[in-house]
């Protein structure tokens, strides 16, 4: 339910008619690091915890302008992540991997627009949502059937510059702090073993290309 207001809403404010002078949108596509800040509870009586490997992927975002100064932006990305034990009785085991799916929603603001080199900050909302987890061997080896875990919402910030190269084409890099906290229901075939809560929390690094229309 969450994640379906999510999607609405961000529909719906990009494109809901303003009474602005829009100026145009921007189409973006970033390749993006996305570096974990993680930290987690332990796991059972382990003394390990759960650690998220980086990943890299592709990022598609388009931003509706209001305006020369107050843009609008949705980001899509699908990142899989590496998941491990780190510390304790489970050091280094394998916990699997997980797909998640993270529309982020910023209003930023543009102080020197019009120039070759257009500065932006902005701030805004996340939701993610984790699918295709596929379980490890020593996940399955200890009797584990599967892990689910919960959809997040957060804050999100970033900072930004557009390199405008003519009208249309311009070249982008980005940086990006996205509040995304899970909880991970480890489950066996007699029920819960273990819910453990997990902050990921990503710093999303980007570099890509983008054209206004």
């Amino acid at each position: 339910m969450r994640a379906r207001t999510f999607l609405i809403i961000s529909v719906a404010l990009l494109l809901v008619p303003t009474v602005a002078d829009a100026q145009d949108w921007i189409l973006r596509v970033r390749a993006i690091a996305v570096e974990p800040n993680d930290d987690s509870q332990q796991i059972g009586d382990t003394g390990s915890e759960v650690a998220v490997d980086s990943a890299t992927t592709i990022e598609v975002d388009v931003t509706y302008m209001f305006g020369k100064r107050l843009g609008l932006e949705l980001i899509a990305a699908t990142p899989k992540h590496d998941l491990s034990a780190s510390g304790g009785a489970l050091g280094g085991a394998d916990l699997g991997s997980v797909k998640l799916l993270p529309p982020t929603l910023t209003l930023q603001f543009h102080p020197f627009p019009g120039g070759l080199f257009d500065l932006y900050v902005g701030a805004g909302v996340n939701f993610t949502t984790f699918y295709s987890y596929d379980l490890s061997g020593d996940l399955a080896d200890l009797g584990v059937t599967d892990v689910d875990l919960d959809d997040s919402f957060g804050l999100a910030g970033n900072l930004g510059l557009n390199v405008n190269l003519g009208k249309s084409f311009l070249l982008n890099g980005d940086i990006k702090y996205i509040q995304v906290t899970t909880t991970a229901d480890i489950q066996t075939a007699v029920g819960i073993l273990d819910s453990v809560d997990v902050d990921i929390n990503p710093w999303v690094f980007g570099l890509g290309v983008g054209f206004r229309f």
